[in-house]
């Protein structure tokens, strides 16, 4: 029998510009608040893996930790660095490959939107010449097709980002902690059809980390360790609209988000109808009503009345992203996937403030998604 991973430390660094940091800085700031709150010191991690876009590479903060000859693999993943990061530790420790292991994530994007080349993402110059390689394009497009094919009012997409800033104010980690109305983000810049300025995230800076401990290690050290259940990462497959493909099928397949949701799912045992609170891929508004429907929880179409009835707020059925998600956290690459996984577990350990969700969730949800199609899910509980 495997024996079980749990989370038994958290850590972060706000998110948001901070001039006279680096991005180490904030990677160091948040491993050693994870290591505080699990009560060990980074002699104890026999194992650690992490990951930065543009910050450099995460295995260089053992300069600042402790040159203790750990094997620490970087990864780089896109969006989904911090998943990837995360289902390489769960990994090794289900090996039995160490006892306690360190996951970390973090960035320092510059102003702006992301620059990506085409040539390093596998397609030919001509795809950034003709102004494809811009991922608001592509969101606007995904999006579009998906609310004609499932009949729901472009309206929704407004209502998504409002719940993102009201949940950003009650966070003092977001970057933006400012409520906006549905009609101010409405009205803001039509960026790329359907979706304006305000219902976009932004690239960002923040670091988050994580302690993992297995079997009797975490129960020795944490009173109330929150459980891996199930984690999966997985890749397009034939047939799937992805960010940065150069053609799309006739035939549409499955998204590695829904392969990996069931993955996690099927590991867990549980159903996406047991999750008590949820976090989100949201790069953009659309994104967030896109994979309520691919991981499960709920069916294709029934999203704008989840948000009519309040379910995903932090006081219904469903709370979904109740720290804001990536529209009011803003997106350092590298700790995004991490930040989603830091916020569940305050969640079922019912520190989550103001924004904590009533009556004691014990099953979360986390899902996240990145260039060129990559998804890591994972299942959490008490």
């Amino acid at each position: 029998m495997t024996p079980e991973v749990a989370i038994v430390g958290i850590g972060i660094h706000p998110f948001g510009p901070h001039e006279g940091l680096t991005g180490l800085d904030m990677a160091v700031h948040a491993a050693r608040a994870a290591l505080a709150d699990a009560g060990v010191g980074f002699s104890q991690i026999g194992f650690a893996a992490g990951g930065s876009d543009a910050a450099g590479n995460a295995d260089t903060t053992v300069a600042r930790l402790g040159l203790t000859g750990l094997p620490f693999i970087n990864v780089k993943n896109g969006c989904a660095t911090g998943g990837s990061a995360l289902t390489t530790a769960h990994a090794m420790l289900a090996a039995g490959a160490a006892d306690l292991a360190l996951v970390v994530g973090f960035d320092k994007h510059p102003r702006g939107a992301f620059d990506p080349r085409p040539e390093d993402w596998g397609i030919g110059s001509w795809y950034g010449e003709t102004g494809m390689m811009l991922t608001t394009q592509f969101f606007g497009m995904k999006i579009q097709r998906y609310l004609a094919e499932h009949e729901i009012d472009p309206s929704a997409l407004a209502k998504v980002a409002a719940k993102s800033f009201r949940n950003g104010a009650l966070n003092p980690n977001a970057w933006r902690r400012t409520p906006l109305s549905e009609s101010q983000i409405a009205g803001s810049t039509m960026i790329s059809h359907p979706l304006t300025q305000y219902m976009f995230c932004s690239p960002g800076e923040g670091a988050v980390a994580l302690v993992l401990a297995r079997g009797e290690r975490a129960r020795a050290l944490c009173r109330t360790p929150v459980y891996l259940r199930g984690v999966a990462l997985r890749t397009r497959r034939f047939g799937t609209f992805e960010v940065f493909s150069p053609s799309i099928s006739v035939h549409e397949t499955a998204p590695p988000t829904t392969d990996a949701a069931i993955a996690a799912f099927a590991q867990a045992g549980v159903e996406p109808s047991d999750v008590d609170v949820a976090q989100l891929q949201d790069t953009e508004a659309g994104a967030e009503l896109m994979h309520l429907a691919e991981t499960g929880l709920c069916a294709h179409g029934d999203q704008e009345g989840l948000l009519r009835d309040g379910a995903t707020e932090i006081g219904g059925r469903l709370p979904v992203n109740t720290d804001g998600g990536c529209i009011a956290n803003g997106e350092p690459i590298g700790a995004s996937g991490l930040r989603q996984v830091h916020e569940v577990v305050l969640q079922l350990r019912g520190a989550a403030g103001e924004r904590q969700v009533p009556g004691a969730p014990k099953v979360g949800f986390t899902h996240v998604y990145g260039a060129p199609g990559v998804s890591a899910c994972t299942v959490l509980s008490r």
